[in-house]
C-alpha cells in the first residue's frame, strides 16, 4: 500500500487515549450487582447437578434475563464502543475451581463461542507461571513470568478472570490500535503504509494440518469498511529461526519499532491492576493487550492465576480471507483458535 492509499484516520469510541481514561476508572468499570451474582450462582449450581462436563454446557444452561442483558451490554461495548470491559465482583474466593470455571465458561457462552487456545484443545486457559522460558520456541509467553508485550490473540474477543494476583507486578495494560493508527497516520504515514504488507509470524510449534510453521499476514488490514489489527511482535521476530520465512526490510523493522513505541506511550495506553473476581474482556481487532513482568508468591496456592477464554462473537466484523491462515476460518461466530491434528476440545480445571 502507498501513503496515498491509506484509509482515513479512525473516528469514534474505539480510538481512545489512555491519558483521558486513566483517572476515570468508574467510567469504564462495571460493578457486578447482587442480582447478577445470584442468577449466575443459581444457573451454575443447576448445571453442575447434571454431572455433565463443563465442555458440554450451552448458552441455554445460563438462560436468565439478568445474565443475558449484561452479556449483551458487554458485546455492544466490545464490538461498537471502546473495545474493552472491566467487570468487578465475581465471588471467586467463595467458589471452588469447578464452580468458578463453570461460571466463567457459561458467561463466555452468552457472549459467543469458546475457541481452542492451544494445540491441546483447551477451551479454558490457565494463565499461570509453569516455570518455563520463551527461550524454548514452543513455549507461549503466558506460561512464564515474563512481560508479554503488546499483542493480540487469535480470536475476536479474549476474556480474563482473575483468581489470584502476583506478589509484585503483573499489571494489565491495553492500548487502542485504532489510536496507534491515527498517530502513525499523522506522524509517519510512510512507515504506516509498510504495516499493510504481510509479515511472517511464528506459530510456535502449533501447526495446523497442511500449514507451514509460520503464517503471513499484515499488521493492519482494511476490509469491508473496518480497520483491524493482528499483532505479535515476538512471534514476527522469532519467525527468523525457521527455514522459509522472508527476512524483514529495514523499513518494516522501523515501522514495527514505531508501532511499539506508540503502544508503550503512557499517553496512549491504559494500565489496570486486577483484583480477584475481576473480568477483563478485550476486542482483539481494535485493542492490544499486555501483561507486565511479575514476581510470584513462593506458595503454590497463592500464585498468580487467571482463567482465559478465546471467543468467536456473533455479529462481529467481517475479516479478510488472509485471517483464515491464523483463524482457520473467517466465518463470523465460528472462527479463531488453534486446532492441529489430534486436538480434542476440553475444559481443564488445572494449569497444565
Amino acid at each position: 500500500m502507498t501513503m496515498a492509499d491509506l484509509p482515513s484516520p479512525v473516528t469514534g469510541p474505539s480510538a481512545w487515549r489512555g491519558e483521558a481514561l486513566q483517572d476515570q476508572e468508574a467510567a469504564w468499570t462495571d460493578p457486578l450487582d447482587a442480582c447478577f451474582i445470584e442468577a449466575l450462582d443459581s444457573a451454575v449450581r443447576q448445571f453442575l447437578r447434571s454431572d455433565q462436563p463443563i465442555a458440554a454446557m450451552t448458552a441455554a444452561d445460563m438462560d436468565h434475563p439478568a445474565l443475558q442483558a449484561r452479556a449483551d451490554s458487554w458485546r455492544q461495548t466490545l464490538l461498537h464502543g471502546r473495545g474493552f470491559v472491566l467487570a468487578r465482583g465475581l465471588p471467586t474466593d467463595s467458589w471452588d475451581m469447578e464452580q468458578t470455571a463453570a461460571a466463567w465458561y457459561g458467561l463466555g457462552l452468552l457472549l459467543g463461542t469458546p475457541r481452542s487456545q492451544n494445540a491441546r484443545g483447551h477451551l479454558l486457559g490457565h494463565v499461570r507461571d509453569l516455570g518455563l522460558s520463551t527461550d524454548d520456541p514452543k513455549v507461549r509467553i503466558y506460561q512464564t513470568t515474563e512481560r508479554q508485550t503488546f499483542h493480540t490473540d487469535s480470536c475476536d474477543v479474549v476474556g480474563l478472570l482473575c483468581l489470584k494476583t502476583a506478589r509484585t507486578g503483573g499489571e494489565s495494560a491495553i492500548v487502542s490500535s485504532m489510536q496507534i493508527y491515527n498517530e502513525m497516520h499523522a506522524r509517519c504515514p510512510d512507515l504506516l503504509a509498510a504495516l499493510f504488507s504481510s509479515f511472517p509470524t511464528d506459530r510456535r510449534g502449533e501447526i495446523p494440518a497442511g500449514k507451514k510453521a509460520w503464517f503471513d499476514i499484515p499488521v493492519f488490514n482494511h476490509h469491508a469498511g473496518h480497520l483491524s489489527v493482528i499483532y505479535a511482535r515476538r512471534y514476527i521476530m522469532s519467525s527468523a529461526r525457521l527455514d522459509g520465512p522472508r527476512r524483514l526490510t529495514d523499513r518494516e523493522v522501523a515501522a514495527l519499532d514505531m508501532f511499539d513505541e506508540l503502544a508503550n506511550d503512557p499517553a496512549l495506553n491504559l494500565k489496570m491492576t486486577f483484583r480477584p473476581g475481576d473480568i477483563q474482556l478485550v476486542h482483539n481487532h481494535t485493542i492490544l493487550h499486555d501483561r507486565l513482568a511479575y514476581q510470584d508468591w513462593p506458595e503454590a496456592v497463592r500464585k498468580r492465576h487467571l482463567l482465559r477464554l478465546w471467543l468467536a462473537i456473533p455479529g462481529a466484523r467481517p475479516l479478510p480471507e488472509v485471517y483464515a491462515e491464523r483463524y482457520g476460518s473467517i466465518t463470523i461466530g465460528d472462527r479463531g483458535g488453534i486446532v492441529v491434528d489430534g486436538t480434542r476440545l476440553k475444559v481443564p480445571l488445572e494449569a497444565v
